[in-house]
């Protein structure tokens, strides 16, 4: 028996009272609690710890099982032994269903009392070990539902992770969607999703972006029964969760459940995203409803910026070029000849397989190419005859007025280099910088070589144009010199191709961002080796 115990022992009579307390003390239990009446063994409870109870069963005020009752208001986990000299089966169901542990008949021994502390205090130990067994485990399975609620929350804060991370990296309007479509797929449960383009009266639907996840593409549904079930249950703009099944009338396959959220652009419905589960395996959610959602805005944030970014880039590039239709009205010799090296430095870059920045890049750089001419004296310009070495250097200086005019606008450093570096030379001994080879941007070499076959083709103040039999045979001979030798393969193809006339667009700038690519081509006329 533990020496770290207070036992209380309550008794009208004090003669059991001392034989408790001489007998108790005996046993080196810490110590002995004494009570006359249940009140003053309340009080006693209140303000004292108590691990063992003894209680007489008739006392005056109250008896032993109200104060077993008001007791265990105070602390249930306490042991309580009810003493008697007056047994019954009454009583004996009386103190069991108050609580009381156990119960002696008056009179007993002394050792009775011992066994019955001990009897109790392994039963009390028993419950107390299961008490706090329960409390771990409901502990652990507290923790594990902590841990599972932690490891949703990383989840979602990944998926939201996701969507800002590839969204905000796109480059196009057809990128965009097929990236929406596709991250709709991955964090839902979807079989199937689609992005609609609608109009004010939610009435025409254009799917242009759509994603089957793996095993799925064999069967899907028909376009007609997904906009009929979009046209009645969307026309107010409000997302749709339809979790209850419906049969595809018009392709036979069975739907599960179906999402629907808008896309909307200033308030007003631009697109809706679908998501489609065939089979009970899963449902959607609102946490999907709340995921597609906040991609949505996203996207619409993303497509807000680019048209006000496209919108700006517009404005700005007409200025530039209006500056370069300006030069190139000082002299009637090179009207138009940045919008036909552009044309065929498009031509050949699409033969050389490059991407659509790079195209975006060189259409960019191509209309603007000579805009550092705004910088150059009409009498050096004009010259109708040979230019004196002092008046070439002069000459020599218009791609870095080119260059620092963009850089000073805040537009990317790729654009500044393509236009700086468009005189280069393959051997190095071109201007401004003498880079040579690999050294020189690939698309100052493509521009190179469509800036010098224009040259050639047209009339200039100081010669008239040179024949195309002997452009071609000149751009051959600089290979490998003047200019890389792949960009006069690829140049040389075109040429062979047809793709070089006398017609040339309108221009139409297009920048780099969202819903712009490269403007539609028409084939082109082209550069020469050695010019201003």
């Amino acid at each position: 028996m533990s020496s770290h115990m207070n036992i209380l022992v309550v008794d009208d009579d004090e003669m059991i009272l001392e034989i408790f307390e001489d007998f108790l003390n005996a046993m080196d239990t810490r110590s002995v609690l004494t009570a006359k009446d249940g009140v003053e063994a309340l009080d006693l409870c209140r303000n004292n710890k108590i691990d063992f109870c003894f209680t007489d069963l008739n006392m005056p005020g109250m008896d032993g099982i109200e104060f077993v009752k008001r007791v265990h208001q105070l602390d249930n986990t306490l042991p309580v032994v009810v003493m008697t000299g007056y047994p019954s089966a009454d009583n004996a169901i009386a103190t069991l269903k108050s609580g009381v542990v156990d119960f002696l008949v008056k009179p007993f021994k002394m050792e009775e009392i011992e066994l019955t502390i001990r009897r109790v205090l392994e039963k009390r130990a028993l419950f107390v070990e299961n008490v706090l067994l329960k409390e771990e485990l409901e502990g652990k399975e507290r923790l594990q539902a902590l841990n599972r609620e932690l490891s949703d929350k990383i989840k979602d804060l990944k998926a939201l992770n996701v969507i800002l991370q590839e969204i905000d990296w796109v480059t196009s309007s057809s990128e965009l969607f097929d990236l929406i479509v596709r991250l709709a797929a991955e964090i839902t449960a979807s079989d199937e999703t689609h992005f609609y383009l609608v109009d004010e009266n939610m009435r025409s639907w254009e799917p242009i972006a759509s994603f089957y996840r793996k095993g799925r593409e064999g069967d899907p549904c028909s376009q007609a029964w997904i906009q009929e079930i979009l046209t009645r249950k969307m026309s107010d703009g409000t997302p749709l969760l339809m979790k209850d099944g419906h049969d595809d009338s018009l392709s036979g396959t069975q739907i599960c459940s179906l999402v629907a959220v808008p896309l909307k652009i200033r308030w007003k419905i631009f697109g809706v995203l679908v998501g489609i589960i065939k089979d009970r395996s899963a449902l959607f959610t609102e946490k999907d409803l709340h995921f597609l959602g906040f991609m949505n805005r996203r996207a619409s944030f993303v497509i807000e910026n680019a048209a006000l970014y496209e919108n700006i880039y517009q404005n700005l590039f007409a200025t530039l070029y209006a500056f370069v239709e300006a030069i190139e009205a000082r002299d009637p010799y090179t009207k138009q000849h940045s919008s036909r090296v552009t044309e065929f430095a498009i031509s050949i870059g699409r033969e050389m397989g490059c991407s659509d920045e790079q195209l975006d890049l060189l259409n960019f750089s191509g209309h603007l190419h000579d805009i550092g001419k705004i910088g150059i004296p009409d009498r050096i310009l004009l010259k109708p005859g040979p230019l004196t070495d002092d008046e070439y250097e002069v000459i020599k200086t218009h791609p870095v007025i080119g260059a620092k005019i963009i850089g000073h606008l805040g537009l990317m450093a790729e654009e500044q280099k393509v236009i700086r570096h468009h005189h280069e030379r393959w051997d190095g001994h071109g201007y401004p910088d003498g880079l040579k080879g690999e050294s020189i941007p690939f698309l100052s070499r493509i521009l190179a070589v469509a800036d010098a076959y224009d040259a050639m083709a047209s009339d200039r103040a100081y010669r008239k144009k040179i024949p195309d039999e002997l452009i071609i045979k000149m751009v051959r001979e600089n290979a490998g010199s003047q200019f890389d030798s792949e960009v006069v393969r690829a140049f040389l193809k075109v040429y062979q191709k047809g793709r070089v006339a006398s017609g040339v667009t309108a221009f139409q700038p297009a920048p780099c961002g969202l819903k712009a690519k490269s403007m539609p081509l028409n084939t082109l006329q082209v550069a020469a080796p050695v010019h201003r």
